[in-house]
């Protein structure tokens, strides 16, 4: 089944978390590219930080389980996009690389697919 999903990364200390019907909190259980002095300025557009996030133990379990909760939404009796906001601190490293992994892997089940990154290109946020 084809269904429209709206993917949505984005940073808790940036502002509020996007409406959505499935947010996923990645701040308290998973590393943090940040803490890494040579990752902090760089985002998930840098090779260096997707490979961190997306090795770290957990992470593509909850991506498998993230898309079967969507392909759940989708599989509901009515119509309309499902929207799915995934957040970390900053919205620069671990919200997106994994937005771009639920993307790719709902994108090859045949649905249509947008990501939106809120908070990518924002400044690192001092902490």
């Amino acid at each position: 089944m084809t269904a429209a999903i709206e993917i949505v990364s984005f940073g808790y200390l940036h502002d509020e978390p996007p409406a959505a019907h499935l947010t996923i909190d990645l701040r308290h259980h998973f590393r943090d590219p940040h803490v890494s002095p040579e990752l902090r300025y760089m985002t998930a557009d840098d090779e260096p930080v997707r490979t961190a996030v997306l090795s770290t133990p957990g992470v593509a379990a909850l991506v498998l389980a993230t898309a079967a909760a969507v392909d759940a939404f989708t599989s509901g009796p009515s119509a309309g996009t499902v929207t799915v906001a995934d957040g970390c601190a900053g919205g620069r490293h671990r919200a997106p690389t994994f937005a771009r992994a639920l993307a790719e892997l709902l994108r090859d089940a045949g649905h249509d697919v947008t990501v939106r990154h809120r908070d990518l290109g924002k400044d690192v946020v001092q902490r």
